[in-house]
Order: structure tokens, then sequence, then C-alpha cells
């Protein structure tokens, strides 16, 4: 049976160099750090890409993070893998951790992370489950 975290989260992403804007489309590579609060305390570092379309609300991006920390009583870390698409303002968006990632009591997690904005804060809902049948 799986398990719901929620919280919120606090997000610092830094413009690394790239200038890649070529045919309109503008490549972005930000780093990552994130702070979890709630149910999931926890740091997290990470790498985003993003490409930057010239029609206002299209574009897209993916990221690795590595979350470090405690999650329902239970100290270790795992890697979340984003995807976001956005069309013409449209977004739809999946974050998965990665198969096999988790380590120290988080050996065996598996799960999807929902996370919203709301008037500038964020929050997550991250669902999961351990092979342990935690």
């Amino acid at each position: 049976m799986a398990t719901h975290a929620t919280g919120s989260f606090n997000v610092q992403m830094t413009p690394q160099q790239t200038d890649d804007k070529a045919g309109g489309t503008s490549l972005g590579h930000l780093a990552l750090l994130k702070q979890y609060h709630g149910d999931l305390e926890a740091d997290s570092t990470g790498e985003m890409l993003s490409a930057m379309t010239p029609v206002k609300g299209s574009a897209g991006y993916v990221a690795i993070e590595r979350v470090t920390g405690v999650l329902g009583g239970r100290t270790g870390s795992f890697v979340l893998l984003h995807r976001g698409i956005m069309t013409a303002g449209t977004q739809e968006q999946s974050i998965t951790v990665v198969p096999h990632s988790g380590n120290g009591e988080l050996t065996g997690i598996s799960g999807q992370l929902a996370m919203t904005v709301v008037d500038g804060k964020h929050s997550y809902d991250l669902e999961y489950t351990l092979s342990d049948g935690s």
C-alpha cells in the first residue's frame, strides 16, 4: 500500500553557462538546490536542462535531483527524474523516483512526486512504497 508524504519546499535555481539560442529556441542549464519540509525533511541537489521556444508558454525541461534526508522516520537518499512540457501555457509534468536509486533505510523506494506552486509557495505530495511493504 502506498504512503503519502506532504509538505513544502524551497528551491534555488542557479543558471549555468550556455549560449545556445539557435532557431529562436534557447537551451538552458540550471543547478538546483532544494530544502524539503514536512513529512520529508531533506536537502537535494540537481541539474536541469530546459528549452524555451519563441512561442509564449511553450517549453520543456528535464531534471535529475538527489534527495537526502528523512522520510517517514527513515534516513537515506533517492533520486528523482523530472520531465515537463508546456504547450501554450498548458502544463504536463511527471516526477518519478528512479528505480533502485534508494539507499540507507530508503532502499527499495518507488513512487511519484507531484508539486504545486500557489501564490509563490511550493508544496509537494510524494506517493511512495518501500519494497519491504512499508
